[in-house]
């Protein structure tokens, strides 16, 4: 998906990446795309899909292919991206020759895609604030292995920001690049300036030893089930991806994704931020932050009601939505993006 999400993953809450610094950094990157290199690929995917060339390592924008946007090359061999969209997706995947893919974002990984075509997925997921020691071994312990296997892709939800951080740190930690470049490689990716948390695991990144690396256990997971509040995370940056589907139809059902029901939609999102401001991580937060989801929950309920009325007026449905992605960034901002 193209669009950056407003409600994206809250993963980082759980998730504070211990030790690390934050930093500021001035370029929040490129947003501009690049076509394939003409760079030789690195071989034809298991099922002798067509073979498709890897980002250039030294590319200065992101790379576009069928169902996979925002590629960049960290390291030969190491790519960071977005999330596989559909068979063409894991069919340009398969194309480069990977063998492993890292996901780091929350959302459950299509496995059964993945095994098709012989490629293993491995899921690891952080937040938009960093990641703690212990994950960060844990990443570059499967990262290791699985480049020894053939090369390996980390992606994220729009891999901008959260697989570009891991990547960066990884790439380090295993001796294969310096902080400086990595950072660059960010830049490239996209991450903005706002997740200090990532940049600052990528800036203050060290070799780890091979000791401190065989340490860590060497077996991982396919899918790590989110819990009740990070789910409703998951669930809120698929709704606001079908509310921003909806507006591009000029408020309709759009005629791609015939199932869905514009007001329902709206009123599915309202409910999620309800129940989500009286759970458990809310209660655990400074009042704020549940009146900040109860806030959000109000501006989605005026978007249900005025669909549900019967609402012709596209502008102001659309200044209800940029109302509910205006909160939804003030809470990010104070809750979820700093370490």
């Amino acid at each position: 998906m193209k669009r950056t999400v407003a409600c994206g993953l809250v993963m980082g809450l759980a998730m504070l990446c211990g030790g690390l610094v934050a930093c500021n950094a001035s370029n929040p990157g490129l947003t501009d795309r690049e076509k394939p290199s003409d760079a030789k690929g690195a071989g034809a995917s298991p099922n002798k899909v067509r073979p498709v060339a890897m980002p250039a390592l030294a590319a200065t924008k992101p790379v576009d292919y069928p169902g996979i946007h925002n590629a960049v090359t960290y390291v030969d061999g190491y790519i960071s991206g977005s999330m596989p969209e559909g068979d063409a997706g894991f069919d340009t995947l398969a194309g480069m020759g990977i063998r492993t893919i890292i996901s780091v974002d929350g959302a459950e990984p299509e496995i059964s895609r993945a095994e098709a075509r012989g490629i293993r997925y491995i899921h690891l997921p952080i937040g938009y604030n960093g990641f703690d020691d212990a994950r960060r071994l844990e990443l570059v312990r499967a990262t290791r292995d699985a480049m020894a296997q053939g090369p390996v892709y980390i992606h994220c939800h729009h891999g901008k920001h959260r697989s570009a951080g891991a990547a960066a740190s990884v790439a380090v930690a295993l001796g294969l690049a310096n902080p400086q470049s990595m950072l660059e490689r960010m830049r490239v990716s996209g991450t903005a300036a706002g997740y200090t948390g990532l940049w600052a695991c990528a800036r203050n990144a060290t070799v780890l030893s091979k000791q401190a690396i065989d340490a860590v256990p060497g077996t991982f997971a396919s899918v790590s089930k989110p819990s009740g509040f990070v789910q409703a995370m998951v669930d809120m940056d698929v709704v606001m991806e079908h509310l921003y589907a909806i507006e591009k139809a000029g408020w309709k059902v759009p005629p791609d994704h015939p199932d869905l029901v514009p007001a329902a939609e709206a009123g599915r999102l309202a409910d999620l931020l309800r129940n989500s401001a009286e759970g458990g991580r809310a209660k655990s937060q400074p009042a704020e932050f549940a009146e900040l989801l109860r806030r959000n929950a109000r501006e989605a309920q005026a978007i249900e009601d005025m669909l549900a009325a019967g609402e012709k007026d596209v502008a102001k449905l659309s200044a209800g939505l940029k109302l509910v992605a205006a909160t939804c960034k003030d809470c990010h901002v104070k809750f979820r993006d700093v370490p």
